[in-house]
């Protein structure tokens, strides 16, 4: 049976760093983040969650085994790249609340464990006082050669849950594709949540 634990502040979440970290490499590697991360670079961006004070991390785990995790907090206390477009928008980030990677090993996918990452966000998020929640998600062409031809955007998913896409707010964040050399930027664009809509 899989556990869902929220984990908060350094001494809950930085033991569990480096099993995040394999994880987030292994699934981000697929389409369409196609993420050739190290645990270096993991270890540093996961460690910042553990630093961040009103930060919370999602991790599901079948009996000992890490096969799942979620991430997120207050929008001041997160990256400058994640923050900008609201910033450069003139939208006030105060009370947003950023919602990281949700990242879930594929035999575990339509379990409800999306909905329960999303549940312990947004509950984190009220527990803040904050209004919106937002997160983003990278835009890659249809005609990309390393598309899957069975692949299916989890779209439908995260209208049903109440967020709306925002073309007008896209970050870029770089890293390595997968068989490739050297960090590229990459769009990502906002999807947003008013958390006292109906």
């Amino acid at each position: 049976m899989v556990k869902v634990d929220v984990l908060r502040g350094p001494k809950e979440i930085t033991p569990v760093i480096d099993e995040i970290a394999r994880l987030r490499i292994s699934v981000f590697r697929d389409w369409p983040y196609l993420y050739a991360g190290t645990m270096e670079e993991e270890a540093k961006y996961l460690a910042h969650f553990a630093q961040s004070e009103h930060a919370c991390v999602g991790l599901a785990r079948d009996g000992d085994k890490v096969v799942g995790a979620t991430t997120a907090e207050p929008m001041p206390s997160t990256h400058e790249e994640f923050r900008a477009p609201f910033e450069s928008a003139g939208i006030d980030i105060s009370a947003i609340f950023y919602f990281g990677e949700s990242v879930l090993l594929d035999e575990y996918r339509g379990k409800g464990l999306g909905h329960a990452f999303f549940d312990l966000r947004e509950e984190a998020a009220r527990a803040w006082g904050a209004e919106l929640t937002a997160f983003c998600a990278v835009q890659r062409p249809d005609d990309h050669p390393l598309k899957p031809d069975d692949y299916r955007p989890l779209d439908g998913f995260w209208t049903r849950r109440g967020y709306q896409p925002r073309p007008d707010l896209v970050c870029e964040f770089p890293w390595v594709d997968a068989g490739e050399d050297t960090e590229t930027l990459k769009p990502l664009m906002y999807w947003v949540h008013s958390l006292f809509s109906a």
